[in-house]
Parts: structure tokens; sequence; C-alpha cells
């Protein structure tokens, strides 16, 4: 351990530890080395997040019922509002992945987070618990959220590069999304990627998020232009002013189609676009939204199931 950390800061020291090195090392929007079919090279799911008011194992029955084929992790009714947290053991997060299968989905994309307080050996810890039980749910990737807290930034990210290696070894790649605080623009999360500077930790990107954290100011369509190579997955979230994003894909001030053309641009032209939030209601009128989310996404990048 002692090694892995100067290395580390030695990293964390150096000015000249940029993101082409990311690039160059990491196939564009793949997670730890998952080979995906060219049919498939787009994967169209939806979290949990939307029906959080219930069980997960309803949200998974609504995301089944809309007609995805991958699930999304995220948020539920339950011991914790986070589904998968570092205190969660690996036999429940083996049973979250298997409630998934069995409504004949996959799992995509698992969201958690380490605390930022305490020290680096200790986020160390709790982020490998979270590695751990992204593996044993079955997802290819754990998406992070950042931290607002300045006094804690360098020692985040420095526990997150010493466990991209770990992860990879799990076959489960990292990322953060725009998550307001010291990582709410695609700008922001350049400068933390490149802090870590590994192939395994990329970009989840979430135009909602951009629009929200600037007060509606700040365009995704914009700032998709700062994460030219970063880009491993997509958070498909919408907006309404003045800040709402329990909003329906398509039926708010997000312009889809030009965030996604300038994201392939940059690179990104395919891997996981996963629903996160949806219009409010019912467990079955949530259901009904999502399946409308899907199909507007399907007509969006030309790919049906």
């Amino acid at each position: 351990m002692k090694q892995a950390l100067q290395l580390t800061r030695r990293e964390f020291l150096g000015t000249t530890a940029c993101i082409a090195a990311i690039r160059s090392a990491r196939p564009l929007s793949a997670f730890a080395g998952v080979d995906r079919p060219p049919r498939d090279s787009w994967q169209i799911g939806c979290y949990t997040r939307p029906w959080d008011q219930h069980d997960f194992r309803m949200a998974l029955d609504g995301i089944a019922e809309a007609g995805f084929k991958y699930a999304g992790i995220m948020t539920a009714k339950g011991k914790s509002w986070v589904i998968i947290t570092p205190q969660t053991t690996p036999e429940e997060a083996a049973q979250v992945g298997e409630d998934v299968r069995s409504r004949g989905l996959s799992a995509v994309s698992v969201y958690g987070d380490f605390p930022a307080t305490g020290s680096v050996e200790k986020g160390v810890e709790n982020l490998r618990r979270l590695i751990d039980n992204c593996a044993a749910c079955g997802s290819p990737n754990l998406m992070l959220g950042g931290t607002s807290d300045k006094d804690r930034y360098q020692a985040y990210y420095q526990a997150i590069a010493e466990c991209c290696d770990y992860a990879l070894g799990k076959g489960v790649g990292l990322s953060i999304k725009p998550h307001g605080g010291l990582n709410a623009t695609g700008a922001q999360c350049r400068k933390a990627l490149g802090l870590v500077s590994h192939k395994n930790f990329g970009l989840w990107y979430d135009p909602g998020n951009i629009y929200y954290y600037s007060e509606g100011a700040l365009d995704p369509v914009e700032d998709a232009a700062s994460v030219d190579g970063l880009v491993v997955g997509m958070s498909v979230k919408d907006y309404l002013p003045p800040k709402e994003v329990m909003v329906t894909p398509g039926t708010g001030k997000v312009r889809f189609p030009e965030v996604i053309a300038r994201l392939k641009q940059g690179g990104f032209t395919h891997g996981p676009l996963v629903v996160e939030c949806l219009k409010r209601g019912t467990a079955s009128e949530i259901t009904a939204e999502a399946k409308k989310a899907r199909q507007f996404l399907e007509e969006l990048i030309g790919q049906k199931y």
C-alpha cells in the first residue's frame, strides 16, 4: 500500500499528466475490456430511480415491462435509498443481480459512492467494497458522484486512482458524472479525470445535470464540446426550468439530437444510454413514461430491439 500511495502522489504532483493518455489507452465508450457485438452498439436502458418510492424489484418490473433490455441500479425504497453502498454485502449485491437477470434484463450500470471524509486508505477500502458489489451484481460499470468538499477533493480522486487497476481486474469500469459541486460541468469533470489519468476511469455524461446545476445557463450542447474523448456512457436526463429533472426525455429543454451528435463527434459512438429520470406519477404511469422514453431513444439513434 505504501508504494502505491507514493506512486499516486507523484502522479498527483505531476502537472503534465493529461487526458491524451486516457484517450489513447482506453477504447472509447468501452468498459474494462467488455466486448460488445456490433448489433449492440448502443445499450438503451433505464435506471431504477423513477420508481424509487417503491421497492427496487417493482422498478425492475417496470423497466422490463417498458421494453428495455438493460437496467441501471440506482435508488429505491429500502434500508438505504441508494441500492448498493459500501455497506451492502456481496451476497445482497449478488441477489440484486439475480433479480435483474430473472426479468430478462442485464445490469449495465450501478450508481454508488464512497465518503470523501477520512483517510485515503479508508476511501480505498470503501471504494473496493463498492467495486466488489458491482462485480457481484454483474454490472460492467460503477458510476460515482464526485465530491463537493474542496478540502477532500484530491484525496477523493487519489482513492479512485488507487482503485482503477483493482476494478479493471474485477471487470468493472469506473466513471464519474456531472453531479454538482466540483464536478458540475464537463470542464470540471475533465479536470477530475486528469487527476486520475487512468484508462479505467471515464465520464458518464448527464445533459440534464448540466442545465440543472447551472440554473439553466449552460446548454449541454455547448458543454459537450469540453468532453471529447472521455465519455463512456450517458445518464439520459432532460430538464425544465426553473429546476426540474423529473422529466421524460424528449419533453424538456435538452436538445438530445444535437447533444448526441456533438458527443459522437468527440468519440462517443456507442455505449450505454440509460434513462435516469421520468415524469412523476403512479408506478404504472411511470412505466408508461419509460416506454415513451425507450421509443424516443430508439428513434433518436435509429436502433430498435
